[in-house]
């Protein structure tokens, strides 16, 4: 990949340098470029409906599913409570998650405990980590769903989905992932980790626009699930067609989890963005960005911070955090000199994406010593 031709799609790099892609995502060129198009054929009604299947057929190829396995969901969050409400859950019955998630993994799951009587189970990190065994001893056989995220939002640790697909699939649990924070920036097959549901938003690593996101639903699941909220759009085509009222008719395509109609626009532009990905491949990506990571950790280091984040490739990601007194007041100080990270988990959460420089982290720590010092 050749780094500094790939600068070009990012206009940030002329301003900024842009360390938070686990945040909002600066707009590619090419996504621009897509989205004013369809403004300009908007104003002369010269539309192409037919693009946000396009972001349902290109994001399929991405996770490599079906596209008849793909929903498109306004963001993670209603990825993740159209899945977790669709599950039948039997009496007695329990759900697993960590304390390390975000709240929208958590979230519904509260919610159900309130309105269906579900048991939620909190696996506690040991140092930022997630044990494998400490899943295992928190799910039973009357467990109905391991909730998790692939990359966990504040430190950047990489959950091994194969290992806790196959405690989930032991027990005959579901597995429900949140990829918003692996997407775009590692490779996700759906088929090999053997999940049964992945939800995301587009506005991270995928750089799509906000409002835009995807909801995986594994294809022997999707006509034995029925969807909480059904629209128009959640129907089979012929009974869309014939604006048919009568009866409900469910999509055999995961199309059921689907309410109405979605943002045209932030779909052209969702198209557009897994498009650059797969472009660029998605393997050569993330041997990009773990490789800018890895850097980033080896110079942190250097200059004495405490790296939170782990240190082993196997459970990296592209999140580093470092411990500091005052994350807050840094990242306004760091911010001020141009670069733009957050504050997450008592530290800094800086996140480079494949276009960053070496160059850029030099400059990055350089700050960061004299700042600590």
């Amino acid at each position: 990949m050749d780094v500094l031709e790939v600068r070009m799609d990012f206009p940030i790099v002329d301003e900024k340098v842009f360390l938070n892609h686990a945040g909002i995502s600066p707009c590619p060129r090419q996504v621009k470029e897509a989205m004013e198009a369809h403004l300009c054929a908007w104003a002369t009604m010269d539309l192409k409906l037919d693009e946000m299947e396009e972001a349902r057929r290109v994001f399929a190829t991405l996770i490599d599913a079906k596209p008849d396995e793909v929903a498109l969901m306004p963001n993670t969050s209603m990825g993740i409570n159209t899945a977790a409400h669709a599950i039948d859950y039997p009496k007695s019955c329990n759900v697993v998650t960590t304390d390390l998630e975000f709240p929208s993994v958590v979230y519904p799951f509260l919610s159900l405990k309130r309105s269906r009587g579900v048991e939620l189970r909190v696996v506690k990190n040991i140092g930022g980590r997630i044990a494998l065994e400490d899943v295992e001893q928190a799910v039973d056989d009357r467990t109905a769903l391991i909730a998790i995220s692939h990359v966990e939002y504040g430190n950047g640790f990489r959950n091994d989905l194969k290992e806790l697909s196959k405690v989930a699939h032991e027990h005959g649990a579901y597995i429900l992932v949140d990829a918003i924070q692996s997407l775009g920036a590692l490779k996700v097959d759906v088929k090999r980790l053997d999940v049964d549901f992945l939800a995301c938003g587009g506005y991270k690593w995928l750089m799509a626009p906000l409002g835009t996101g995807f909801l995986y639903v594994r294809e022997e699941l999707v006509e034995k699930l029925e969807p909480s909220y059904p629209g128009w759009a959640s129907a089979t085509p012929e009974a869309i067609r014939s604006f048919e009222n009568r009866s409900l008719e469910l999509a055999k395509t995961a199309s059921r989890f689907e309410t109405g109609t979605g943002s045209i626009i932030g779909f052209i532009g969702a198209h557009a963005a897994v498009n650059l990905i797969l472009r660029r491949s998605v393997e050569v990506i993330e041997e990009r960005v773990l490789a800018l990571t890895g850097y980033l950790i080896e110079k942190l280091r250097e200059i004495g911070a405490v790296v939170q984040s782990p240190l082993e490739p196997e459970s990296r990601s592209g999140i580093v955090n470092f411990k500091v007194g005052d994350p807050e007041a840094l990242v306004k100080r760091l911010q001020a000199k141009g670069f733009i990270v957050s504050a997450r988990a008592g530290g800094i959460r800086v996140s480079p994406h494949y276009y960053n420089l070496e160059e850029e982290v030099d400059r990055f720590t350089l700050e960061v010593g004299e700042a600590i010092s």
